[in-house]
């Protein structure tokens, strides 16, 4: 498996720390942070493949909060969400959002690390789409450059 980029967001100290560790042992690029307002600031200058993002967050924003946000900035990123709290609606609500799955705390460890690498499976194969997409336009229309936003140009 390809090494990839995860982000953990939970409030929970000891929980965030841990599953950090554990994922860098694992030799996935792991960073956490307590609440989905760093996440979302740190999100601005770093891409991450994969954001384990914990639903129910006292103060600030929730965890459906930050993943419409998350959708907005990082489209291809996928988020798992987790709980604490077994709501089937907030997780469906999530879903229809555009979240790759759900986990109920505690997780296991190793079910976590198996939807983090589908989802990671999943970014990549969008990627490669989209990348395939771009190479078939361009054999089409040989010598035109496209910009990010697909507009053409001399």
């Amino acid at each position: 498996m390809d090494t990839f980029r995860v982000l953990v967001v939970d409030d929970e100290a000891d929980f965030l720390e841990t599953i950090v560790n554990r994922l860098q042992k694992r030799k996935v690029e792991a960073t956490g942070v307590p609440s989905g307002e760093a996440a979302l600031e740190l999100m601005k200058g770093r891409l991450f493949d994969v954001v384990l993002l914990d639903i129910k967050m006292p103060g600030g924003m929730d965890g459906i909060e930050v993943l419409r946000e998350i959708k907005k900035m990082q489209p291809l990123t996928e988020v798992i969400l987790l709980t604490g709290h077994a709501s089937v609606e907030t997780s469906i609500e999530g879903l229809k959002l555009g979240a790759f799955d759900y986990l109920i705390k505690p997780v296991k460890f190793d079910e976590l690390l198996e939807k983090l690498a589908a989802a990671f499976e999943k970014k990549n194969a969008q990627e490669q789409k989209i990348r395939s997409a771009k190479i078939q336009e361009l054999i089409r229309f040989p010598g035109r450059i496209f910009d990010q936003e697909r507009e053409e140009k001399e």
